[in-house]
């Protein structure tokens, strides 16, 4: 797998911010989402790198 790709939304100056509150704006941020990529099968897995937010 290769790791520590991104996710980008197409036609957005923003990226993805995951929360554990969706009802806060800015309270209760996991982080980035980090994407990684199997060369050979194209399979696609996101993760968070800082478990400990969770």
């Amino acid at each position: 797998m290769k790791e520590n790709c991104a996710i980008k939304v197409e036609g957005a100056g923003y990226g993805i911010i995951m929360s554990s509150d969706e009802n806060k704006l800015f309270g209760g941020r996991i982080g980035k989402p980090k994407v990684a990529i199997c060369p050979k099968c194209g399979e696609v897995s996101i993760y968070v790198e800082d478990v400990q937010k969770l």
